[in-house]
């Protein structure tokens, strides 16, 4: 085996060149953006492999007027007095059930849990890709959304930052947005109603 990979070495070299391993060998042996469904390359990568006869149209956002598609305004939600707030909280997946157990004992009867991906100011933690540092880190993340009405919106956020605070970089994000309109699917209730409980 030694004379034999000492022959490849020789004549033909065991490694990729370092162009071909920064730019990566789905595009230099294949001639593929990417060889995996889970790798998604930049949209700009892709012209690289079109077809020559296939023009690349780019897209400006400057539509004439006779060719735009009219923006239909949907009616809005005339309101029942009351006021929705929706709150976005980006933090450590490790919190997930402490947040939940506290927002369960504040009255929150319901929210949507996302795993997400992020960084802040600190670029996350770095990471290295075929031995090049990735410019941009992510860090694994959670997302939970609640949309609120009866419950304080500043009780949500100071029993988040109680429950979610470590003194750590990460501890993540709160958002707070205003909602037009909440709306039950299987009831067809909306506004107020939607956001109680069936008792």
């Amino acid at each position: 085996m030694i004379v034999f990979y000492s022959a490849i070495k020789k004549f033909h070299g065991l490694r990729a060149s370092a162009e071909d391993e920064l730019t990566g060998l789905d595009a230099s042996e294949h001639g593929l953006p990417s060889a995996y469904a889970d790798f998604a390359p930049s949209v700009e990568k892709y012209t690289a492999y079109a077809p020559a006869d296939v023009p690349i149209v780019a897209v400006t956002g400057q539509t004439p007027v006779a060719e735009a598609i009219p923006v239909q305004k949907m009616p809005t939600f005339t309101g029942d007095g009351h006021k929705y707030t929706k709150v976005e909280i980006v933090f450590r997946e490790s919190r997930l059930y402490a947040l939940k157990e506290a927002m369960a004992q504040l009255g929150v009867t319901g929210m949507t849990v996302s795993h997400v991906m992020g960084f802040g100011m600190q670029k996350g933690k770095p990471e290295y890709y075929r031995g090049v540092e990735i410019e941009t880190n992510l860090m694994p993340k959670v997302q939970v959304d609640i949309v609120i009405s009866k419950v304080p919106v500043r009780d949500v956020i100071e029993t988040a930052k109680r429950v979610l605070y470590t003194g750590h970089i990460g501890d993540g994000k709160i958002f707070v947005y205003d909602v037009e309109n909440v709306v039950r699917i299987r009831t067809g209730e909306e506004g107020y109603d939607a956001l109680q409980d069936d008792e």
